[in-house]
């Protein structure tokens, strides 16, 4: 294999010059199919914003090597819906809805009030479809809409709004 080529006032024993860094992009998109754990909880910040917190439950089904058994490891994860679908999510979902989440990941922190720092990853919902079927809808009717986003949910669900959260 030939040797590089190195021009006369090198000696090859020069430190490398770092590369340049690598741009990433921006790419936080959570998509989860679950059930609603507990009715959820419709709440308003200081500023009027209404926030609707819920959990939900989704399944990892899985066949186990050793026994050949399938199995269900559940997860759980935290919602928080912003806006006016959050006024109109908190009429219609109900603890064992299905739904259909698509958003973000947000982390927050705070310190309890034994001075223990803690902290929380929650799924910020830009959309949330219930899939639940509703009266009516076995005669040929079409299932509920899905709630849409807001033009202005993404600054209402701010990193600064989540300072406005009472709970």
């Amino acid at each position: 294999m030939p040797e590089p080529k190195r021009s006369p006032e090198t000696t090859g024993d020069e430190p490398r010059r770092p590369a340049a860094p690598i741009r990433l992009g921006y790419l936080n998109s959570v998509q989860m199919l679950g059930r609603v754990t507990m009715d959820p909880d419709l709440r308003y910040t200081p500023k009027g914003t209404a926030v609707l917190g819920f959990r939900i439950a989704l399944n990892r089904r899985y066949k186990d090597q050793a026994s050949g058994e399938w199995k269900d490891q559940p997860y759980y994860f935290s919602v928080n819906v912003w806006g006016q679908q959050a006024e109109r999510l908190g009429e219609t979902m109900k603890r064992g809805s299905a739904v259909l989440i698509e958003g973000e990941l947000r982390s927050r922190s705070w310190e309890s009030q034994s001075g223990e720092k803690r902290s929380a990853v929650e799924i910020n919902a830009r959309r949330v479809s219930v899939l639940d079927r509703t009266f009516g809808e076995g005669q040929g009717q079409s299932p509920a809409p899905a709630h849409e986003p807001e033009e202005d949910a993404p600054e209402a669900a701010a990193p600064d709004a989540l300072d406005d959260i009472p709970f």
